[in-house]
């Protein structure tokens, strides 16, 4: 197979093995590259030094909470896709496209795969580009909030690091977002020309209309806030794992502001799997807060490693269970 045929731009479902395999090298080529410049930008004596104080007792923590944060996203995604009389998809196969949606093999982010995995599942094409959004929606309105306490707790604190410039935003932001989201849905029902401009900004207040459903529905759909918590919670408390790793004790506020700066856009948006930028992204939010580069670096690269690279194998096997339901779907 040539490396123009590798290299053509097909569906995720429709690539061969080896154009997946040409996309996970071009990912690590871009997690290697960005953390050998953040390396450099630390200082290479810098990182060594704290590479030879590595304490491993901490890699089981990073790696059960990051099997929690999975677990918690699962549940999340079936929430939101049996709302409404949506379909209602078995832990195997929420599991498999929800392991599937993180691969580092996907270009156009992971929500490509849950629209299309959506719409196998049975729903129409705009339904499942509602739900894909309002997962989104649901990402943002649970980390935002944490980061918006964070903010608070530490302007309280009158805390130095971090700086103004990152507490004031989340603190005053973020309430001020959601008043505004919230309120533009007096305009859902008059946006009915779903064309162009119109269409994106219809389908965006649905999604937030689909949220506001979810929360008014606790008892029965509650389970969507509560396993997108657990999502947060679990791959903030691998963050946190991979640097006590390297002997460092952040303060769990300034973490979780640094998390959410890093993560401006979820890994899931990003292509092949946020692979480069969240190393930079990240390990540069948490430098911000006080934590010392070299350690953040070497921090997110093992982060990464249970984040991302461990996963892999789940997300090829949910990738090749999402191939197997829609030949099958197609030949009934």
């Amino acid at each position: 197979m040539t490396l123009k045929v590798l290299l053509r731009p097909v569906p995720h479902l429709e690539r061969h093995p080896a154009q997946h395999l040409v996309l996970i090298g071009i990912g690590a080529a871009l997690a290697f590259g960005a953390a050998i410049g953040i390396a450099w930008a630390a200082g290479f004596g810098s990182v060594l030094h704290e590479l030879r104080h590595f304490d491993p007792v901490w890699l089981p923590v990073a790696f059960g909470m990051e099997v929690a944060a999975y677990f918690g996203y699962v549940v999340a995604y079936r929430e939101i896709a049996r709302l409404e009389g949506g379909p209602r998809l078995g832990l195997g196969r929420a599991g498999a496209i929800v392991a599937a949606g993180f691969g580092a093999f996907v270009i156009r982010g992971g929500f490509i795969v849950d629209r299309q995995a959506l719409e196998a599942a049975g729903l129409e094409p705009r339904q499942a580009r509602i739900r894909v959004l309002g997962l989104g929606a649901l990402e943002y309105a649970v980390l935002a909030p944490g980061a918006a306490l964070a903010a608070v707790i530490l302007l309280a604190r009158g805390s130095t690091h971090p700086s103004l410039g990152f507490t004031l935003p989340w603190a005053i932001a973020v309430p001020l977002g959601f008043v505004a989201a919230f309120a533009a849905l007096a305009l859902r029902n008059r946006v009915r020309d779903e064309s162009g401009w119109r269409a994106v900004l219809r389908h965006a207040l649905d999604a937030v209309h689909m949220l506001k459903k979810l929360a008014s529905q606790g008892a029965v759909h509650g389970g969507a806030f509560v396993g997108t918590t657990l999502y947060w919670v679990g791959d903030v408390g691998c963050l946190w794992a991979s640097l006590r790793a390297f002997h460092d004790s952040p303060d769990l506020a300034a973490l979780v502001i640094g998390y959410a700066t890093g993560y401006a856009l979820t890994r899931r948006t990003l292509p092949l799997g946020g692979a480069g930028s969240v190393e930079a992204l990240v390990s540069f939010a948490l430098a911000w807060t006080g934590i010392p580069l070299a350690k953040a670096v070497l921090a997110v690269c093992a982060y990464r490693i249970f984040n991302l690279w461990l996963p892999l194998l789940p997300a090829a096997i949910g990738l090749r269970q999402l191939k197997r339901w829609r030949d099958v779907a197609a030949e009934s």
